[in-house]
């Protein structure tokens, strides 16, 4: 393969809480290099830092070896992003906090380098190669460990005053309700419906030992009717279907669309939150609503991330 001065590459990270994925990305949306490298449990920045450096650096190799125009570094981040720094949130990476990414990236590579947050990437692939493309307002959810997502109004990812909104875990569906993860928050949603939320109902509610459970454990359950099973999942989808309720209600999307781990367990997965939603839901704000659930599964935060130095739009 040689330089095909048509089309330019760039290089997504998606950084999680214990391995990091990069791809080398095409403006046309092709992935040519896949990477992944463990960060472990327990990493401290330092080792963070250089792991990413070590996974950009072979990715920006290969590249070269094959003469592409690699024009940038997008990364995805857990935590709190605003102008290339990581400012804090990120409660699943120890001491990841007042990081200028960009910069400290830029500098090692001559590259433009630019950052965001992990579930916004996860959000921006999806609206760009994904289940939303062409859709201009969006709500984009991921239900994993907890509850992310990312809002898009007029084509564009909204972040709140400085990029420190879009929280959409942590709006409120009980007032005295459980203990979030948050801090100070109390009934999030995150609370209730992430996968780590509904595992911990399940072994309650079982009696198992609740090591051995995980969320694809629950939907094997479900599909052979074991009542306990069923009776979780029904709650799960009911608490999620308030929150797109209420996120429908606010922005009156184009599309909904469910990430994470779980939202892979089937259709009726999907179709039992969106009649949860659409029940919830006013009418006259839903009418042009479609919730389905995400296409690009692990690929979707380097796409994003990607996408991010391609300025590849959503529509």
């Amino acid at each position: 393969m040689g330089k095909d001065n048509t089309i330019t590459y760039a290089i997504g990270i998606d950084l999680g809480g214990t391995f990091v994925k990069a791809a080398l990305v095409s403006n046309t949306g092709d992935i040519i290099f896949k990477d992944k490298l463990s960060i472990g449990s327990e990493a401290l920045k330092e080792n963070i830092l250089d792991t990413l450096e070590s996974i950009i650096r072979t990715l920006i190799d290969k590249g070269k070896k094959e003469q592409f125009d690699i024009v940038g570094v997008g990364i995805g981040t857990p935590g709190i992003v605003y102008e290339g720094v990581v400012l804090g949130g990120a409660d699943n990476l120890q001491g990841w906090k007042d990081i200028n990414l960009s910069t400290y990236f830029s500098n090692i590579f001559d590259l433009p380098v630019l950052v965001e947050n992990d579930a916004n990437v996860m959000g921006l692939g999806e609206m760009v190669y994904g289940a939303a493309k062409g859709s201009s307002d969006v709500i984009f959810i991921t239900v994993g460990t907890g509850i992310g997502g990312a809002i898009f109004i007029n084509g564009e990812l909204y972040g709140g005053y400085k990029n420190r909104g879009g929280e959409l875990g942590h709006i409120t569906i009980d007032h005295n309700g459980l203990d979030c993860n948050c801090g100070g928050g109390k009934g999030c949603l995150e609370a209730y419906a992430s996968t780590s939320a509904l595992v911990k109902q399940y072994a309650d509610l079982s009696g198992k030992n609740i090591d051995t459970i995980n969320g694809h454990y629950i939907v094997k359950k479900f599909n052979e009717k074991e009542e306990d099973a069923i009776k979780c999942m029904k709650e799960h989808t009911d608490y999620l279907g308030h929150g797109i309720a209420a996120f429908i209600n606010t922005f009156a999307p184009q599309k909904v669309v469910i990430g994470g781990g779980i939202s892979e367990a089937g259709q009726f997965y999907i179709d039992m939150i969106a009649a949860s939603a659409i029940n919830y839901a006013m009418d006259d704000c839903s009418v042009n609503t479609e919730i389905l659930g995400a296409k690009l599964g692990n690929d979707a935060g380097c796409l994003g991330a990607s996408s991010l130095i391609l300025k590849t739009k959503p529509i």
